[in-house]
């Protein structure tokens, strides 16, 4: 009744006064998703003022192995204003491009770049910044930004996809939306693609790497356990090197790591061994399944073992064939895909 009483007062329909309701609703949601995204950026500085690194580069989980340094939006580090460098490739990442009418020096863009990083809270993606030297002299056209260097143009860069998934409509937004305060604030042009086509482009890479995104396995079964002495006698002299987390033996060829072993225990002897194979990450002239099938077949004949597959059920020729077939299908994609098998594009997309 005292509902009724106001819409009447207001002279207000029933669809009016939903829709006023409604409006109500969405302007609470956003005032406290606001208050929640100030207090997460509130804590990110606090954190950081608190941490004092801004000196220190860490090493990200995400690909232990060569102990990269990822950059985040959130860090207070001079040197995680630019993140590791890697050559930007426009098949799987948003590239912005500003141009400048007069050459600027690096040392300005650099102390933006450092305020823009500080302001944002944590992303996952990486991103790379590049300047076109104005020094007609100079060793690279573009290159990582040096203070003591003027530019023309700047390419902004952020990866739209790696084995965590698709980078999300927020972060690409976001990302793009600090571009365009960093071209006003230098007085630059900005050539920036559409947010949604980045999107679709992000989606439909997602699939293809998900699709693309094979471990092969080869389980050597030994009748009896192997004491590890033995065991590990065995693995370096067919060429293996154990890794520095001292579980797991690792195979390498042209300085290039082909395929590893699962975790073993150095405690205990070894009852099986399983030989693993991250597919795109390894150049297809390689043959990286037929040298892990010799060597897993060269270790089950000097240990006496076998091969079986998942279910401890002898490794057949069938099932050989059909991985072979499966292989040449999957090298044909990712190189049809402008991703071919162990590029340093694959290694960023697959990683």
């Amino acid at each position: 009744m005292y509902v009724e009483q106001i819409m009447t007062s207001l002279g207000l329909s029933d669809l009016q006064f939903a829709l006023a309701a409604i409006g109500l609703v969405i302007l609470t949601l956003v005032a406290i998703l606001n208050f929640k995204y100030a207090r997460a950026r509130r804590q990110a500085r606090e954190q950081s003022l608190f941490t004092d690194d801004r000196f220190g580069r860490e090493p990200s989980s995400a690909d232990p192995d060569i102990g990269r340094s990822e950059p985040s939006f959130g860090s207070t580090s001079t040197a995680n204003s630019i993140p590791e460098k890697f050559t930007i490739d426009p098949r799987i990442d948003c590239v912005i491009t500003l141009r400048f009418d007069e050459a600027i020096a690096g040392s300005e863009i650099l102390e933006e770049i450092h305020d823009w990083a500080d302001s944002q809270v944590q992303a996952t993606a990486r991103w790379v910044c590049e300047g076109l030297n104005a020094d007609q002299d100079a060793a690279e056209d573009w290159e990582g930004l040096k203070p003591g260097s003027s530019y023309l143009e700047l390419q902004l860069a952020i990866q739209l996809v790696s084995r965590r998934g698709a980078i999300g409509v927020l972060e690409l937004s976001d990302f793009c939306s600090r571009a365009q305060a960093l071209a006003e604030t230098l007085g630059s042009q900005i050539d920036m693609p559409s947010v949604n086509t980045m999107l679709e482009s992000a989606k439909e890479l997602d699939v293809m790497a998900a699709d693309s995104d094979i471990q092969l396995s080869i389980n050597v079964l030994f009748d009896e356990p192997c004491p590890w002495g033995n065991f590990d006698a065995l693995m370096r002299q067919r060429g293996f090197k154990l890794a520095r987390n001292g579980r797991q033996y690792e195979f390498y060829s042209n300085e290039g790591l082909v395929f590893s072993s699962a975790d073993l225990d150095p405690n205990s002897p070894v009852s099986q061994l399983t030989l693993l194979l991250e597919v795109p990450l390894v150049v297809q002239e390689e043959r990286a399944f037929e040298r892990m099938l010799a060597e897993g077949v060269e270790l089950a004949q000097a240990a006496h073992g076998r091969l079986v597959d998942d279910n401890g059920i002898n490794l057949s020729e069938a099932a050989v064939v059909s991985i072979r077939q499966h292989l040449d299908l999957l090298y044909a994609n990712l190189e049809k895909s402008g991703v071919p098998a162990g590029s340093s594009t694959a290694s960023r997309l697959f990683s």
